[in-house]
């Protein structure tokens, strides 16, 4: 399976826009967040050669600026594409979908997007002392299973442990947004521990992630660490 970087904080070089939020295309056809806006993320997908009428499916993580920004843009290229969204999403979040003539599907729990492709379903998450909830995708590979996050709201390790309570494999990859921003050093630490113990091989921290632990990921995965940058592309 492939995984094309399509929209981040850092890129290959100067043909691609950089924001805050996160965008993945899985196996051409299969879009996992969609960035802070459309115009850079449809500039970065025609410089990757993909075209908004080829995707089938988005799935949005949860209902922040920066990751449904680019959305309506490729709902006015691609109408009634399928709109994978967690049931707890705001109510203007799915009128809005459904003003663009998308198909929206609401899951709350594990569930099969496509052969290999899984949602986690809604995951209770909170932020800023307001619920958040989120989902995750699960590519399942040849390498193993990989885990594409948003921003990890519920928090990261209760999304990894829910993924091995649903599906059976070794997880290869983890990879988005793992909000650990401003956490403490020993709290990341454990983290690093955690994931370790769980046995993930590689790591691929973004966005929300923050230098820090990005850093303390890094030293503890060496060759294993994965710099995310739009222009990238990943095969699992």
């Amino acid at each position: 399976m492939q995984i094309k970087i399509l929209f981040d904080s850092m890129a290959l070089d100067k043909r691609f826009q950089t924001g805050w939020g996160i965008s993945y295309l899985i196996d051409g056809t299969i879009l996992f967040d969609t960035g802070e806006k459309s115009s850079s993320l449809l500039r970065n997908m025609r410089n990757m050669g993909v075209d908004a009428p080829s995707l089938k499916t988005v799935v949005i993580s949860h209902d922040h600026w920066d990751h449904r920004g680019g959305l309506w843009g490729i709902l006015k290229e691609n109408p009634k594409l399928k709109v994978y969204a967690c049931p707890n999403f705001s109510k203007r979040f799915k009128n809005r979908v459904r003003f663009y003539s998308g198909q929206l599907i609401e899951v709350d729990k594990f569930t099969q997007v496509y052969k290999n492709l899984y949602t986690t379903g809604e995951i209770k998450g909170r932020y800023d002392g307001k619920r958040m909830p989120e989902q995750s995708l699960i590519l399942a590979a040849s390498k193993g299973l990989a885990i594409l996050t948003g921003c990890a709201h519920p928090g990261i390790i209760r999304i990894v442990e829910n993924v091995k309570r649903s599906i059976s494999g070794n997880i290869y990859l983890v990879m988005g947004g793992f909000h650990l921003v401003g956490k403490h050093k020993e709290t990341i630490k454990a983290i690093v521990g955690q994931f370790k113990r769980l046995g993930v091989k590689k790591i691929a921290p973004c966005h929300c992630t923050g230098k820090n632990a990005t850093k303390l990921f890094k030293e503890a995965y060496g060759d294993n660490f994965i710099e995310v940058k739009v222009g990238e592309v990943i095969e699992i």
